[in-house]
């Protein structure tokens, strides 16, 4: 879908009922690249708007609502930085930068701007969705809001016992593991920087250094054993637990 082609597209159910779209702004100069994540994410019911260019991009996002925006780095007029930098101050819609540069200060500086998801390509567009989708249940706090068992994987996490199993075995974690283990699964997707963490665990006064969140970090890892790879290391930032691989 083009701009010219805008428009509210949405279905119904088999009595009638109104099925509300989301609605993706893509934005990737690649035109293979857009086809494929188009029909991808109009398969899973999402209308797409599709932009070429950063202009083309902020034209779109002026005249219309969005539930998130796919955006790529390198791009012809404008790029995904600068329209990053406009979109979040007017708007926190959800943001996914794309791109083919691995450049560790390319992501931070993604995050810096507001950016929620960064993924290098080549991608695929299955997991992209994955983390679309994940990304949009967290901002809009559907995942385990109101629950008292979180599960991800063979993880789970009983809140109001602090019980804390493995594939069904029971692990032992200290309190300060088990409120980061807390901490990261009630912001799953999200980027959580070190000083977010401390402040969040250990309180704001709280004048160690912020090495004690890597030791705890490579302790947690250890004990969740397999499921430990679900807390990933983001270079110089922090940390991130992602589910969605």
């Amino acid at each position: 879908m083009t701009l010219d082609q805008v428009h509210n597209n949405n279905e119904r159910d088999a009595f009638g009922v109104i099925l509300m779209k989301r609605t993706l702004l893509l934005v990737e100069d690649d035109v293979h690249m857009r086809e494929i994540i188009h029909d991808y994410f109009a398969a899973e019911h999402w209308d797409v708007v599709e932009a070429e260019n950063g202009i083309a991009a902020l034209d779109c996002f002026n005249i219309q609502t969005f539930d998130l925006v796919i955006l790529d780095i390198m791009m012809p007029l404008l790029d995904g930085f600068a329209v990053c930098r406009y979109i979040r101050k007017r708007s926190d819609v959800p943001i996914i930068i794309i791109t083919a540069r691995e450049a560790d200060d390319d992501q931070v500086y993604g995050y810096e701007l507001g950016a929620d998801e960064y993924v290098t390509k080549p991608l695929s567009p299955k997991v992209l969705i994955a983390r679309a989708n994940a990304l949009i249940k967290r901002v809009e706090g559907t995942i385990g809001a109101e629950d008292d068992r979180l599960s991800f994987g063979q993880l789970s996490i009983e809140l109001s016992s602090h019980q804390v199993k493995v594939q069904e075995e029971e692990i032992h974690l200290s309190p300060k593991e088990y409120e980061l283990l807390v901490y990261f699964a009630k912001h799953n997707g999200k980027v959580l920087y070190r000083e977010q963490l401390l402040a969040a665990i250990w309180g704001i006064d709280y004048d160690g250094d912020d090495r004690a969140v890597d030791t705890h970090v490579k302790k947690l890892r250890a004990k969740l054993g397999v499921e430990g790879r679900f807390i990933k290391t983001v270079i110089r930032v922090g940390y991130k637990f992602d589910t969605t691989l």
